[in-house]
C-alpha cells in the first residue's frame, strides 16, 4: 500500500528491544506474533465482520506498527481502511480473528486512502481527528510509553516529531513503510548479500516489531534467524537493501528460527 520512497540511513545507536516468541506459559512477559502468518486474519468490528488484514504500515524510525491495512471488499468494494491499533484490544487473534472495537458503520465512514497512494500528514492528522484519539506523534513515538488507552503525558519534542511538524500539509511521510513490501529485500553485511527478509514478529501488545527474521544464503547452509531492528544499520528503499551491524561469524552462529511456537529466539547482538 506504501509507496517505496529512498530514506536516510536508519537510527544507529539505538538500545535493541529484547522479547520472547509467544507462549502459552503464565509468565510470558512479550508474546509475539508473525506479520507474514496474519495476512489474510478476519477482521470482526462490534457489529460484524468488516474485511482481513492485508499489511502492516510501520514506523520505520521507532520500529512499531501504526496503522493495520484492512481490505474491506466484500463489504465496501475496492475500499481500504486503515485501522489505528488504538482500536484493538491487543495484536492477539482468537479463533484466527481479530477484534476491531469499533463499528461497521464507523469504519465505513473513516477517511478513505486508496492503494496507490501513500499516507500524507494531512491524512493522518484527519484520520485521528475523526477518531478523536491523541495521535503517535504527540505520545512520544512507542504506543507502549503511556499505553494505548491512556492521554499522552507531556514530554519534550523529539527530533522526529519536530521534522514531522515541518512538513508542508500534503507531504507523504515517507516513515510510514509497508511490512509485505519490505519483505524479499535482500539483507547485506557490508556490500554483501547474506539472505533476505522473509517475516517480522510484532508485540502483541505494544506492536513493536522486536525481530525481523532472515533466511540466510548458501553462505550460511540456507537457514532462518532473527535479528533486533536496533542491529539495522541502514535501509535502502531504491535498490530494496537492508544493512545489518553484524559479523558473518554471528550470522553463521545463530540459533535457527523455525515457526512462533518454538523456544525463544535468539536475537543477535551487535559487534563492534
Amino acid at each position: 500500500m506504501v509507496k517505496i520512497n529512498q530514506r536516510r540511513d536508519a537510527h544507529p545507536g539505538r538500545e535493541p528491544r529484547r522479547a520472547t516468541l509467544a507462549s502459552s506459559g503464565p509468565n510470558t512477559q512479550f508474546m509475539l506474533q508473525s506479520a507474514k502468518q496474519s495476512y489474510g486474519c478476519k477482521l470482526s468490528a462490534l457489529d460484524g465482520e468488516i474485511g482481513h488484514v492485508t499489511d502492516f504500515d510501520f514506523d520505520d524510525q521507532e520500529w512499531v506498527v501504526r496503522y493495520v491495512v484492512a481490505d474491506t471488499g466484500f463489504w465496501l468494494a475496492g475500499h481500504l481502511v486503515l485501522l489505528s491499533p488504538r482500536a484493538f484490544e491487543g495484536f492477539v487473534q482468537v479463533g484466527g480473528r481479530l477484534t476491531v472495537n469499533l463499528t461497521r458503520q464507523k469504519i465505513e465512514d473513516s477517511p478513505a486512502i486508496e492503494a496507490h497512494k501513500t499516507v500524507s500528514r494531512q491524512f493522518e492528522e484527519e484520520y485521528h481527528r475523526y477518531y478523536d484519539w491523541p495521535s503517535y506523534w504527540e505520545a512520544g513515538g512507542m504506543w507502549s510509553a503511556v499505553g494505548l488507552g491512556n492521554e499522552p503525558p507531556p514530554h519534550i519534542p523529539s527530533a522526529q516529531e519536530e521534522d514531522w511538524r515541518s512538513l508542508p500539509k500534503n507531504a507523504e511521510d515517507t516513515h510510514l513503510r509497508s511490512t509485505k513490501a519490505l519483505t524479499g529485500y535482500r539483507v547485506h553485511i557490508g556490500g554483501e548479500s547474506i539472505g533476505h527478509v522473509t517475516d517480522f514478529m510484532v508485540d502483541c501488545k505494544s506492536w513493536a516489531i522486536c525481530h525481523i527474521v532472515i533466511e540466510t544464503g548458501h553462505l550460511f547452509s540456507r537457514k532462518r534467524i532473527a535479528v533486533s531492528p536496533s542491529d539495522v544499520a541502514s535501509i535502502n528503499y531504491d535498490e530494496s537493501t537492508l544493512c545489518v551491524k553484524l559479523t558473518k561469524e554471528a550470522i553463521r552462529n545463530a540459533t535457527e528460527y523455525d515457526t512462533p511456537v518454538d523456544p525463544p529466539l535468539q536475537t543477535l547482538n551487535v559487534v563492534d
